[in-house]
């Protein structure tokens, strides 16, 4: 197609949403969606402010494996085309982003098959800085988990476990990766506290503000095996989670959704 082609239909497509959006205002309409899902229990305590819980994505954004897995083009300019348009080039685990059931499992769900009231979870954060900083190669462990219940309660059904590690303000620095050469150091989830999650909880989903739901040095990535395979699902490189409670907050994981995706990066918040 060519480019005034698709200029043209760049413009018609915006005025025809224009004229929607006004003669729907004018009208004083109001929707229900047919598809829409009745929202979890813990959206009904309400909430007053929102938390982002997502990093921004740029092309140094340190990665597993050292190298930068984002990249940007530029197809279309506003100044030669009267509109913008990039293309993008990524690896599904780049970022803030979602681990799905089919990362660690032969043919475990796909990021888009992940049920969508799972996406909405309340939101239970595990606080292990102070620990981390003395030792990066430390873990969530049942211990921790059990603290945490003696402390908040109930982990509640459907509810994300996350680590709070004091990681995120390391992710512009090379201290996120911790890379001494031979290994990655940082905090992860223990197996026998995943283990404890599963057996225990209704938890679904578990996050980190690392790299890896297993700690840096881990060769195995027993959690992974462990919790994904069981059709839960995985958060990794959360950013904020010193900004949030350690019980009472919502999750809303923006989890993409393309056919036969192992994860991908996802805008995540925490409405408190």
């Amino acid at each position: 197609m060519c480019d005034m082609c698709v200029m043209n239909a760049v413009k018609d497509k915006m005025l025809s949403r224009r004229s929607f959006f006004k003669n729907f205002a004018a009208a004083g309409i109001t929707a229900t969606v047919a598809s829409s899902i009745a929202a979890p229990a813990a959206m009904a305590a309400g909430h007053g402010s929102v938390e982002d819980m997502t990093h921004t994505l740029h092309p140094d954004f340190p990665t597993y494996f050292g190298e930068s897995h984002f990249s940007t083009e530029q197809i279309f300019n506003f100044k030669e085309h009267k509109v913008n348009l990039f293309k993008y080039s990524i690896n599904e685990h780049t970022g803030t982003h979602i681990d799905a059931p089919l990362h660690f499992s032969a043919d475990g769900r796909s990021v888009d098959e992940i049920p969508v009231t799972d996406l909405i979870a309340p939101l239970c954060v595990i606080n292990i800085a102070a620990r981390a900083a003395d030792n990066a190669d430390t873990q969530v462990t049942p211990e921790d988990i059990k603290a945490w219940i003696a402390k908040n309660g109930e982990i509640p059904a459907h509810a994300c476990v996350a680590m709070d590690s004091g990681w995120s303000n390391k992710v512009d620095t090379e201290g996120f990766r911790n890379f001494d050469g031979k290994a990655q150091h940082y905090p992860g989830f223990h197996i026998e506290a995943v283990k404890m999650l599963m057996e225990e909880t209704g938890a679904t989903s578990i996050a980190v503000d690392t790299l890896s739901l297993d700690h840096g040095i881990s060769s195995d990535f027993a959690s992974h095996y462990a919790w994904l395979p069981t059709g839960r699902f995985g958060i990794e490189c959360l950013a904020n989670l010193d900004k949030v409670p350690a019980k009472g907050a919502t999750l809303v994981i923006g989890a993409p959704k393309y056919r036969g995706g192992t994860g991908g990066p996802a805008r995540i918040f925490a409405m408190v």
